[in-house]
């Protein structure tokens, strides 16, 4: 039977006949072709009393072939989401002896009883904190000042009087809420806390918030707001807007002692605690 190379060499020759060489002047020399046959090696059938050989070209390919993978069983479940205390509280240190107090109380007793920072030997009394241990809202203010610090409490003297006035204007009582500071010693002189400072009092403050577990919080004074928030900013570019602390929402306003300074901060103070109430009441409706 004719091959499919036996019709091609045909037809060439047939070509040649007609039209001449392809190559002018040239030659065409149509070789025979030597058709080695093509050795078909028969695939015996499998069965089972016939197995398949294990020959090392099978062993190779089996070892290079990618392993099936048990989706449900190597899927690794899905990270659970954090609430805004459990990721506040990983802000404590590892170590300290806070995380394993469960009450205010506790963690009050801690912080009358350590020194952490040097102003903690020259105060009168520590300034931990007042109000319902189950708020709401909480209110930060920057450290305790003379009166405070005289009488264990945050803002009790003048400026306290008027955070007072400002909180019933939107329909909280003192008693409603918890007030605290960054500090819980007083700076001489009323100074700006210093940043280590901070720092060291800082994750008193987290702790206090992970026990409270207040829904919203409202930063009182520029160094109570860039303290908490992390932020290098003027009073005027945070206030007025919410910010997302881990989760939690933060208002930052003026402090009533700025107030007593500068009536004309009362109406911007004024428009952000008509935003914190209105926020306040979205998340506790």
């Amino acid at each position: 039977m004719p091959s499919d190379l036996d019709d091609l060499r045909a037809a060439f020759v047939h070509q040649i006949s007609l039209f001449g060489p392809i190559i002018p002047g040239g030659e065409i020399v149509v070789e025979e072709y030597q058709r080695e046959p093509i050795h078909i090696e028969t695939v015996p059938e499998v069965t089972t009393e016939n197995p398949p050989v294990e020959t090392e070209s099978r062993k190779r390919a089996e070892s290079d072939a990618p392993l099936a993978v048990d989706v449900e069983k190597e899927t690794p479940e899905s990270e659970p989401v954090l609430s805004a205390y459990d990721r506040i509280a990983a802000l404590i240190p590892r170590g300290s002896p806070m995380l394993d107090m469960t009450t205010l109380e506790e963690l009050s007793e801690y912080v009358a009883q350590t020194e952490l920072i040097e102003l903690d030997k020259t105060r009168l009394n520590p300034v931990f904190g007042v109000g319902n241990p189950e708020a709401d809202l909480l209110v930060i203010g920057e450290a305790p000042g003379a009166d405070e610090d005289e009488k264990g409490e945050p803002f009790v003297g003048r400026a306290g009087k008027l955070l007072t006035k400002i909180l019933q204007s939107i329909g909280f009582e003192r008693e409603d809420v918890y007030i605290a500071n960054i500090l819980k010693s007083r700076p001489p002189n009323n100074r700006k806390p210093e940043p280590a400072e901070v720092q060291a009092h800082l994750p008193i403050l987290h702790k206090q918030i992970t026990l409270i577990r207040p829904k919203l919080v409202l930063c009182v004074g520029k160094t109570a707001g860039t303290s908490l928030l992390g932020l290098q900013s003027t009073l005027g570019e945070m206030r007025g807007t919410f910010h997302d602390y881990h989760g939690l929402p933060v208002l930052v306003t003026y402090h009533p002692a700025a107030l007593l300074r500068n009536g004309n901060w009362k109406r911007p103070t004024w428009e952000d605690v008509q935003l914190l109430r209105a926020r306040y009441d979205e998340l506790t409706a």
